[in-house]
C-alpha cells in the first residue's frame, strides 16, 4: 500500500533511507553522501513541505520517495527501499504513484550515480531518459534523467 507520509513517519523513513543508501556509499567509497548525513529534523521538514509517499507492508514502512514541483517539473528525490524488499517492485510502485499524484507535471527529473546500474535500469524501464552527465570527482559522475509523460490524445 502506498500513501502520503506524515511528519511522524520521519524517523522510520530516515531509517529506511540510511539502510538503502549504505550500498550506494560503499559503491562510491563515500560514507558522507547526503542521504546518510541528513538529520531527522531535515526529513521531517521535507515531509511537511513536499509530497513524500511511503510504501507500507502492514504497519512497516518499506520505501519512500519525494516529489516537489519546480515550475512545471516534478523534482524526484530519495527513492528508497528497505534492503530486504529491493527487487520486489516497491520502487516501481512508488514512482508510478508519484507520477499519478503529480499528474500536472510536464516532466519528472531525477539523478543518480553512474555506477548505480539497478537504479538506472529502473528509471529507464519507467520512461526516464538520460539528459546529461556531470563528473563530480574521481569516483562519481552524476547521471541526470527526465521523464516526459505522454499527453497525446488517445487514437480514434
Amino acid at each position: 500500500m502506498i500513501e502520503r507520509a506524515e511528519p511522524a513517519d520521519a524517523g522510520e523513513i530516515l531509517t529506511v533511507q540510511r539502510a538503502a543508501y549504505l550500498t550506494e556509499a560503499q559503491l562510491y567509497g563515500d560514507p558522507y553522501i547526503p542521504p546518510l548525513v541528513e538529520s531527522l529534523e531535515q526529513v521531517r521538514k521535507v515531509i511537511e513541505g513536499a509530497l513524500v509517499l511511503k510504501a507500507l507492508d502492514g504497519a512497516r514502512i518499506v520505501g519512500a520517495v519525494r516529489g516537489r514541483l519546480s515550475g512545471t517539473t516534478c523534482l524526484v528525490g530519495r527513492l528508497v527501499v528497505a534492503p530486504d524488499r529491493q527487487g520486489q517492485g516497491v520502487g516501481t510502485a512508488l514512482l508510478r504513484a508519484l507520477h499519478e499524484e503529480m499528474a500536472e507535471a510536464e516532466a519528472f527529473d531525477l539523478f543518480t550515480g553512474h555506477l548505480s546500474e539497478g537504479n538506472l535500469r529502473l528509471y529507464r524501464r519507467l520512461g526516464y531518459r538520460e539528459t546529461s552527465r556531470e563528473r563530480m570527482d574521481d569516483h562519481l559522475t552524476v547521471v541526470y534523467l527526465r521523464r516526459t509523460p505522454d499527453r497525446s490524445p488517445p487514437p480514434r
